[in-house]
């Protein structure tokens, strides 16, 4: 993702559609009047750049990885986003193209999606996994006049073709606090769909593992990668291996909700992704680390309608409400909820960054420098290093 961020884009998006999520995630959680309100108010500031669809003419097109109906996880989370975005600007359900099950690896099916919506009359398309990149940069070339948001990656072209994400990894943190705070063991489990080389998910890690270290200098981090986004049957047997080392906290960065089921069938905790996964697990999730895109969506779509759409990228954090940790359970060890405050108090003033100074690797480099913290061009696109807590499994 290119470092190009602007305090344009940060005004669309600086409204809260859900700071604590305290219960499981609804429609309602994407979509508020007040968001709505301030979402308005955001883009009521802005220069316009042309001159806007009227919003009877709107129509938005999503590519989702798998089907939102699984009520959990990746798609759903996206889903939901864009369910509170048609909520908060009265589209119909006729000016929402939605493609499901388009396999990301399968560069025939995402374009014939992608040609689809484009046929069918999209003037805006989201398509919301990693693999999507490259095609949908194509077709961003192809149609000038159709506007692009791809999430997760990092290639725009800063006209009709923009990236979308978020700072995940300062939510990471908090849960690797939790995590940390709540093992016996101090073996605390992470099943991660991507290996070393990608920084969305190692930067997760290594985030996560940074705020159990802050409070348990002990504990270890151990990983196995699926090497999928979408892998059920490789994500049940890394949990299960993760849970045979004796791993008594089960974290993921992978679309499924097994990690968190099956450490619940093993009597141990878990940290959910994606959605509030207390529904599936609510006698071991402790925390979940959850998105909440339709402030995203909503001022996008919004910003087309208007006219005022800039090109430029997104990367919002907990700032913006695009980022957080559901409320902890109340069986979280005491003490929990007051480390988590303090540190998100000092990630919300400025005050802490997360990758700060200099941080040692598990192989024993150094990262950084006293003083500093990594820039969003490295941490989106150059941490391939594990903390130095962190065991990668075989």
């Amino acid at each position: 993702m290119k470092s190009r961020l602007k305090k344009v884009m940060a005004l669309l998006f600086a409204f809260l559609l859900c700071t604590g999520c305290g219960a499981t995630q609804t429609i309602d959680d994407y979509a508020t009047n007040e968001g709505y309100d301030s979402a308005q108010q955001g883009t009521s500031a802005v220069e316009k750049t042309g001159e806007g669809i009227p919003k009877d003419e709107i129509k938005v097109g999503v590519l989702h990885l798998t089907d939102p109906a699984e009520g959990s996880g990746y798609t759903y989370t996206h889903d939901l986003g864009i369910q509170g975005m048609q909520k908060n600007l009265g589209l119909s359900d006729e000016q929402i193209d939605r493609k499901i099950n388009v396999d990301d690896t399968d560069e025939v099916a995402v374009e014939k999606a992608l040609q689809e919506c484009v046929d069918e009359g999209c003037n805006i398309i989201f398509t919301t996994s990693w693999g999507y990149m490259d095609c949908t940069e194509k077709m961003a070339e192809k149609y000038p006049d159709i506007y692009f948001c791809h999430g997760t990656g990092y290639k725009s072209n800063g006209k009709n073709f923009i990236n979308y994400f978020g700072r995940i990894y300062q939510a990471r943190y908090l849960s690797g606090i939790v995590a940390g705070m709540n093992t016996s063991s101090n073996k605390i489990g992470y099943v991660a769909a991507q290996g070393i080389d990608n920084s969305e998910v190692t930067g997760g890690i290594d985030a996560f593992a940074i705020g159990v270290a802050s409070v348990n200098p002990d504990a270890k981090i151990y990983v196995k990668v699926t090497n999928s986004w979408y892998d059920p049957e490789g994500e049940k047997a890394a949990a299960g291996q993760l849970l045979d080392l004796g791993c008594d906290v089960m974290a993921q960065h992978c679309d499924t909700p097994y990690p968190q089921t099956m450490a619940e069938d093993a009597g141990v905790y878990g940290i959910g992704y994606n959605s509030d996964m207390r529904k599936e697990t609510p006698d071991s999730c402790l925390c979940s680390v959850v998105w909440n895109w339709g402030a995203y969506y909503t001022s996008a779509v919004q910003s087309v309608i208007e006219g005022t759409w800039t090109g430029e990228n997104y990367y919002g954090g907990m700032k913006e409400g695009l980022v957080e940790i559901t409320d902890l359970a109340d069986f979280c060890a005491d003490g929990t909820q007051e480390k988590v405050d303090e540190a998100k108090a000092r990630i919300l003033s400025g005050d802490y960054n997360v990758f700060d100074g200099v941080m040692e690797t598990n192989t024993g480099d150094m990262i950084g420098e006293d003083g500093g913290t990594l820039d969003d061009a490295t941490i989106t696109g150059g941490i391939n290093w594990y903390y130095k807590n962190v065991e990668l499994l075989d």
